[in-house]
């Protein structure tokens, strides 16, 4: 680009909008204080013309151009932290663009300089501002990615605002998986959505989930915070099936029975001093594992002096809910493990037994519980995603609305 009756070099700064800008067109909207000095006597001052306004996405990146000549150097500095931005040039020096994540609400300070054909030097100084959002919703991982996961692996985000634009942020969600599987999203309330398959994730899977919602609009003043992008992988598949009128549990590795196992649900009758205590049915997903654990009827609100109130320490704990389900050792009901549900919701099993499935079963793998005479498993109680309906679970989209 030229700029008429200049015969030297011309220096561009310019907020990227995607559209192309002419020196009959461009406006100094974008960049507040420019100045220009030059280097040599008879230089005329650099000539600043962008187009996007005083208020950049920081997502877009900060763009210098140089007409009539090559850019020698580019600073671009955000005096609040006093970190600069890094950058690189085109191929014929004409272009700087910047290759940092910018913040938001900030200040960028811009010093560059051009050289003409002649070799004289003009520097150009300037603001560029970044938009300063009514609210930034950052989203936090629903599943850390730590070690592998089982089959029943359940991915999302949490964000830290209430979330008015789901579709717009669902656009901006990506999983991809290989091999290639089903999936869908599924909005739990206004700040949490997860991820899972139509079927199990297959064994030695790998899953990306990747966002691209930062400095993006997201409904009542929010932009979207910080991306993440996070990869999972899938070990073996290891399937529990307990059934509550049989009394057993049921192991299957990659499809192939290995472990059956005698146990004892949550007690239906309503016996004193506490009332029935189902295990609750539907598909569970392993969420930790603790080797010794102190069992303490006051995480849910029977304590101290309440009827049926109890504290004791348990072995090979295997947790499959928020709500205190565990497979572990219980050795106070081996006597009718196999027969009949006793237990506060838990699954017990002998010392041997409850080792056994300690040992092998890990975050994701699947418990799938039917005829325990309880509710359904709710969605927030733990990974209760598998307890909906596929049909359902599409219907939880925003983009199927």
């Amino acid at each position: 680009m030229r700029i008429a009756g200049l015969g030297l070099a011309a220096l561009l700064l310019a907020a990227c909008s995607g559209q192309s800008e002419t020196a009959g067109n461009a406006q100094p909207a974008g960049l507040a204080g420019a100045t220009g000095t030059t280097a040599a006597p008879g230089v005329p001052a650099a000539t600043v013309a962008f187009e996007g306004g005083d208020q950049l996405s920081p997502k877009d990146p900060i763009v210098v151009k140089a007409s009539g000549g090559t850019l020698q150097a580019v600073t671009v500095t955000n005096p609040q932290t006093g970190n600069g931005v890094k950058g690189e040039l085109s191929p014929d020096k004409t272009t700087w663009t910047s290759s940092d994540h910018l913040r938001y609400a900030a200040t960028y300070q811009v010093v560059a300089t051009a050289v003409n054909e002649a070799g004289a030097a003009t520097e150009q100084r300037g603001e560029v501002h970044t938009i300063k959002p009514a609210g930034v919703a950052t989203p936090a991982l629903f599943q850390p990615a730590s070690g592998d996961f089982g089959v029943g692996l359940i991915i999302g985000l949490k964000f830290d605002h209430d979330i008015t634009d789901k579709a717009t942020v669902e656009k901006s969600l990506k999983v991809t998986s290989s091999p290639a599987q089903e999936g869908g999203w599924y909005w739990v309330g206004k700040r949490e959505v997860h991820f899972r398959p139509k079927d199990y994730w297959k064994a030695g899977s790998t899953v990306k989930l990747e966002t691209t919602s930062f400095g993006t609009p997201i409904g009542g003043g929010l932009y979207g915070g910080q991306d993440v992008s996070v990869t999972y992988k899938v070990h073996d598949s290891w399937i529990a099936k307990a059934d509550g009128k049989t009394h057993q549990i049921k192991a299957f590795h990659n499809g192939q029975l290995v472990k059956t196992a005698p146990i004892s649900m949550g007690k239906t009758a309503d016996t004193p001093p506490r009332g029935p205590t189902p295990t609750f049915n539907g598909t569970h997903t392993v969420l930790g594992k603790e080797d010794h654990k102190i069992m303490d009827s006051c995480s849910y609100g029977v304590c101290e002096g309440d009827p049926g109130y109890y504290k004791a320490p348990e072995n090979w704990n295997v947790r499959i809910s928020n709500d205190g389900e565990y497979l572990h050792e219980n050795l106070k009901t081996v006597g009718v493990q196999g027969s009949d549900n006793v237990s506060n919701g838990c699954l017990n099993m002998n010392t041997e037994n409850a080792k056994w499935f300690f040992d092998n079963f890990n975050v994701g793998d699947v418990v799938e519980i039917t005829n325990s005479g309880g509710p359904q498993l709710a969605i927030n109680n733990g990974h209760g995603d598998w307890a909906i309906s596929w049909a359902a679970w599409q219907a939880g989209s925003a983009l199927r609305g």
